[in-house]
């Protein structure tokens, strides 16, 4: 199964502008717990510059905004609101995913997730909207509900809703957990409104009571937490990872994340062998 994005990247919500640029960077500072001094010495600069910029007494460059920026960790996306809130242009344009211009990013990212079979592999945005996923997953999503499909597959839909996966997961509230501090640590470097609304949904759904982790009926030393999940009759095992591009220089390509999940057992390696085979 191939999923392609038809519109633009998932777009996350971001400062205004209005706000200046220095009550910005004040905030991006203090989110990164970052002196004026250490700032200044990390982006050749002066305290007193940092703190003129900050109070609105001096108007940065468009080149130290980017600079600060960069040594702030500021997501690509926010870099752009930065200099939009300083007075100048975008830095990193938003190319839609289905662009020409990124024909070669889609064939490469079809190609790594596809040559990732058996084992499932998946590609979201920003808000974990499904842009691509492999034959792989479409073995874990089985017996999800249709509508979750609609408008857009959404992978934390998927996996945490009553109609979703969860019902199979047998390691569910131990998943969930780590799903919902994922979302968490994505919220605290994004000023997205669209995640949090996202993270409140989810985290809202409802869990059954009866929700019990169950131990493997094997013990099994996991290198890393693992979705343990049924199907056909049989719990898989699976830990994953998630990739993303190094010093991406547009914002849909900055906000992708390729998810690899790795059979955490030999039964389900040869269960995914024996199953695709």
């Amino acid at each position: 199964m191939t999923i392609v994005a038809t519109g633009p990247s998932a777009s996350a919500t971001t400062p205004a502008a209005d706000k200046g640029v220095g009550p910005l960077l004040r905030a991006w500072r203090e989110r990164r717990r970052v002196s004026q001094l250490e700032l200044a010495l990390r982006a050749d600069s002066s305290a007193r510059h940092i703190s003129f910029i900050e109070t609105g007494r001096s108007r940065p460059s468009e080149e130290m905004v980017l600079r600060l920026a960069e040594h702030l960790e500021v997501p690509v996306r926010e870099r752009n609101s930065l200099l939009l809130a300083a007075g100048y242009a975008p830095h990193y344009p938003e190319t839609p995913l289905d662009d020409p211009a990124l024909d070669a990013l889609r064939g490469g990212l079809e190609r790594l997730i596809q040559g990732y079979e058996p084992y499932p592999a998946l590609v979201v945005d920003a808000t974990y909207t499904v842009v691509a996923a492999n034959r792989g997953i479409a073995m874990l999503l089985d017996g999800v509900a249709d509508k979750l499909y609609s408008p857009a597959p959404n992978a934390m839909r998927l996996t945490l809703h009553p109609e979703g996966m969860a019902p199979r997961i047998r390691n569910l509230r131990e998943w969930r957990g780590h799903l919902l501090e994922q979302m968490e640590r994505q919220i605290a470097l994004q000023r997205s409104e669209q995640l949090r609304a996202l993270y409140e949904e989810v985290k809202a759904y409802p869990v059954p009571e009866d929700a019990a982790d169950d131990e493997p009926t094997e013990p099994v030393a996991y290198f890393a937490l693992p979705l343990r999940i049924e199907h056909d009759g049989r719990i898989l095992s699976f830990v994953s990872s998630i990739s993303t591009f190094n010093t991406p220089m547009d914002v849909t390509v900055a906000e992708l994340a390729i998810e690899t999940f790795l059979p955490a057992d030999p039964a389900t390696a040869k269960y995914l062998n024996t199953f695709t085979g």
